[in-house]
């Protein structure tokens, strides 16, 4: 069951750069809770608290604001230049009811047979999005590459996802594969690969007969 986390939310009076930046030098992240037919509500997050439960795969959220609270999930994050802090966040309003479609980050597992025999595993895709009921959103996906051998591949329908778990990405969506290793060739040896060049007869005939008119 997805772990869920309890933060206390402010309501932020003022909306717009300088507040936000405001808020940010307090120690909070601005946010803004919609969904639901409801109107969306600016608030902030105590940033070390917001930014633990993401670290910690923590999914849904129940966002306490005054006397209300609220269940909500993560549906964006801005982060700044560098990206690597966190200075805003969007958050969606949910029914633990009610079926929701997040994106989960994938974590390969194992050491794919191919790479023993020379081969090269490559990673095209790092998320799929699913769609399950907030309280059974998995912190990832695990996905096992023990037996792929060289030339083959695995796509997301390869994938044996959790009870109650459907995917919503496509079914042909490649998530890893096993290449076989090229080897560059040195320059010595493609010259020797390379075919002699073809005696130009023609020519070699027309400078004989020049040099015969000369000596005439």
């Amino acid at each position: 069951m997805t772990k869920t986390l309890s933060l206390k939310a402010e309501v932020r009076e003022h909306t717009g750069s300088r507040a936000a930046a405001e808020v940010r030098r307090q120690g909070r992240i601005p946010a803004i809770v919609y969904g639901h037919k409801e109107e969306p509500t600016p608030i902030s997050l105590d940033a070390h608290d917001f930014v633990e439960s993401l670290h910690h795969g923590i999914r849904l959220l129940d966002i306490k604001i005054g006397r209300r609270s609220e269940k909500a999930i993560v549906k964006d994050l801005q982060y700044d230049h560098l990206g690597r802090k966190i200075i805003h966040a969007d958050l969606v309003r949910v029914n633990v009811k009610e079926k929701v479609a997040v994106t989960v980050p994938i974590e390969l597992k194992g050491t794919a047979q191919g790479t023993q025999d020379g081969g090269l595993l490559e990673e095209h895709a790092d998320h799929l999005v699913v769609q399950c009921l907030p309280t059974q959103i998995p912190e990832s996906i695990l996905v096992s590459v023990r037996e792929l051998e060289i030339g083959a591949s695995i796509h997301a329908g390869d994938v044996e996802l959790p009870e109650g778990v459907v995917l919503v990405s496509p079914a042909d969506t490649l998530l890893a594969a096993c290449r076989a290793l090229v080897v560059a060739k040195t320059t010595e040896e493609l010259e020797e690969e390379a075919p002699a060049a073809p005696e130009v007869i023609g020519r070699a005939k027309e400078g004989e007969e020049a040099g015969e008119q000369e000596s005439q």
